[in-house]
C-alpha cells in the first residue's frame, strides 16, 4: 500500500523515457536508423532542425508569461536608507 506512490512515480519517468526515446529516433535530424539514411553523410538541412528542436510543447511554453510570483516582482532589491 505504501510502495504505490513509488511506482506511479517510476511509472510515470519510464513513459517520459520511453516518449523520448521514440520522438528522437522518429523525428530527429541526426538519428539515422536505415541504411539508406546512414549513408547520405552530414545532411545540411536547417530547417528540418529547427523544427525539431521548436516543437510543439516548447513554442506553446514560450508563449506564456513567464512571471511566476507577481506579488513579488515589484518588491525593490535594496534595502531602503533609514
Amino acid at each position: 500500500m505504501q510502495v504505490y506512490p513509488l511506482f506511479a512515480t517510476t511509472g510515470v519517468a519510464v513513459g517520459i523515457c520511453a516518449m523520448q526515446l521514440v520522438r528522437n529516433i522518429t523525428t530527429n535530424p541526426e538519428v539515422r536508423v536505415t541504411k539508406e539514411n546512414r549513408a547520405a553523410g552530414v545532411l545540411e538541412n536547417f530547417d528540418e532542425g529547427r523544427r525539431y528542436s521548436q516543437h510543439g510543447v516548447r513554442r506553446f511554453w514560450l508563449s506564456k508569461r513567464r512571471d511566476y510570483m507577481q506579488a513579488m516582482d515589484n518588491v525593490p532589491t535594496e534595502p531602503t536608507p533609514k
